[in-house]
């Protein structure tokens, strides 16, 4: 078997064999050199157009992403925040809500009561006026009753005295009658009513 030679050629027996084999292992340095300017050539081709925008890309997603967990925490903060405020502007309307309904009650109460007060200011006047009537009612059916007993007692006495009175001698006794003061009841005694 050989390595990285060529193979004896037959029949040239042991001793042609060493003398023409060449060495097994041989490094070339201008391949090696060139292999070597190549492959840096296929690196910084690969970084150009691969790696740099491969790097780029990330670097620009790494930063979207950070963008937007940014974003997310604002986002955060500002729901957080929303909710509060949502939460104070609830609070503050239903304050207002039941201040709105305290004041509601309070003026239905003072209306309620202001009502009650002129009903009964109502009430008395109109007690005091039928009380007014009454005695303006009392006085004209006592002025009546004045009237008709006089013109009873003159009717009476024409009888008795026999005599024919006048008109005027008639109104002057009546006046006169009228004029006395009526004589109030004593307390114990009753009055009869005509």
């Amino acid at each position: 078997m050989v390595l990285f030679g060529r193979a004896p050629a037959v029949g040239g027996g042991a001793v042609g064999f060493a003398a023409e084999a060449e060495p097994l292992f041989q490094i070339n340095i201008f391949q090696v050199v060139i292999a070597a300017a190549n492959f840096v050539v296929f690196l910084v081709l690969l970084y150009q157009f691969a790696f740099k925008p491969v790097a780029a890309m990330l670097a620009e997603r790494r930063g979207r992403i950070e963008q937007g967990l940014r974003d997310a925490e604002q986002a955060k903060r500002d729901r957080e925040n929303a909710e509060q405020e949502r939460l104070a502007a609830i609070t503050e309307a239903r304050r207002e809500a039941n201040d709105i309904l305290a004041r509601a009650q309070r003026v239905a109460q003072e209306t309620r009561d202001a009502d009650i007060a002129a009903t009964r200011e109502e009430l008395e006047r109109m007690r005091t006026r039928a009380t007014d009537e009454i005695e303006a009612e009392k006085g004209r059916a006592l002025a009546e009753l004045r009237s008709e007993v006089a013109e009873l007692a003159l009717q009476a006495a024409g009888r008795v005295v026999r005599e024919t009175m006048t008109d005027q001698r008639q109104r002057r006794l009546v006046e006169e009658f009228l004029a006395e003061p009526t004589p109030r009841p004593e307390s114990g005694s009753k009055q009869p009513r005509a």
